[in-house]
């Protein structure tokens, strides 16, 4: 039996789909914390034993022993998000709670920490644990995580009980299907495909910066279904543990993005404007991220991903162009 927190959120409900689908798993639990009207869709095409409120959760665990391993995607995934407290209850506490019983169970734990982490990245994008306390998160979410991570570490070194695998993994930009209740917290490709279908435009932000030109911020941008699958590549290879990268290791614009986009649809690339950065993203804003992946292939996981280019093609015509767009 395998517990997925987040279960109704994007990677989770797509880590869902990669266990009944691929995996031809059934025997999970899901657990979340549904705030969307319409997030019960990202369920409806699964299979699984039970749903349980996350607050239900540890209750539920007392009276249960069988579990193979935890998978905790559930958090405040706002980057917005300013209320600390609110993070500290969810994004850390209750994360800390789960390493606790995992420890206490002898169960796997496999959680999303976040590129975030990395802040504006004068310290690169290396997933080494030795060099967490250099980095500087840009707002209170990347912190958080920052936080957990440094205290998993912590309680490694210090030889506390931990458990039999542990893995945390930066996702750098995901983008995919099973997304629109992230409101705007969404990817570009989602917004800019609503922006297109409604005001026959695609809105990219400007660089407030001399070095990038307009358009050609760099993000390593990664397709949910390549994000699921590393997680669970690390479900079959108990042996590895530690914080991995989960990115493409090659970074893309939102130029390139958006053209994919315009492209896959049959669109008109005069279609793609630029406007001001908001005033509450500036000096918040990452300008360049490429994720080092050298230790996720060192641990085993070989799988190509995806190129934006392929990514967007298969998000926009298997997904947003169609009636029923959820994985």
């Amino acid at each position: 039996m395998i517990i997925l927190t987040g279960g109704a959120g994007m990677i989770g409900s797509v880590i869902a789909w990669h266990l009944n689908s691929i995996l031809d798993r059934k025997d999970i639990i899901i657990v979340d914390d549904i705030q969307h009207q319409d997030q019960w869709n990202n369920l409806s095409k699964r299979t699984y034993i039970d749903y349980l409120d996350k607050d239900d959760l540890f209750p539920w665990l007392e009276k249960k022993q069988e579990i193979e391993a935890i998978i905790h995607m559930g958090a405040i995934s706002a980057t917005t998000e300013t209320d600390f407290n609110k993070l500290l209850n969810q994004n850390i506490r209750y994360s800390q709670n789960l390493w606790r019983y995992a420890s206490d169970h002898n169960v796997p734990f496999l959680y999303a920490s976040s590129a975030a982490t990395y802040g504006g990245g004068e310290f690169g994008y290396d997933d080494n644990e030795a060099e967490l306390r250099k980095l500087r998160p840009l707002n209170a979410y990347g912190y958080s995580k920052q936080f957990f991570d440094q205290w998993a570490v912590q309680q490694v070194l210090a030889k506390e009980k931990t458990p039999p695998q542990w893995c945390g993994f930066k996702f750098f930009n995901v983008y995919g299907p099973n997304e629109y209740h992230k409101d705007r917290m969404a990817s570009v490709v989602f917004h800019a495909f609503n922006q297109l279908k409604t005001e026959g435009e695609i809105r990219l932000f400007k660089s407030d910066r001399p070095d990038y030109k307009d358009g050609m911020q760099l993000r390593d941008f990664v397709y949910v279904k390549d994000a699921a699958a590393v997680v669970l590549h690390f479900l079959s290879h108990k042996k590895h543990s530690g914080i991995y990268n989960v990115g493409t290791g090659k970074a893309s614009s939102f130029k390139a993005l958006a053209e994919s986009l315009v492209k896959s649809v049959k669109g008109d690339l005069n279609t793609i404007k630029y406007i001001d950065m908001p005033n509450d993203l500036k000096g918040k804003y990452q300008y360049f991220t490429e994720a080092n992946i050298k230790k996720l292939k060192d641990a085993g996981y070989t799988k190509p991903f995806l190129s934006i280019e392929e990514g967007v093609e298969d998000y926009a015509i298997n997904y947003l162009t169609k009636s029923d767009t959820y994985a």
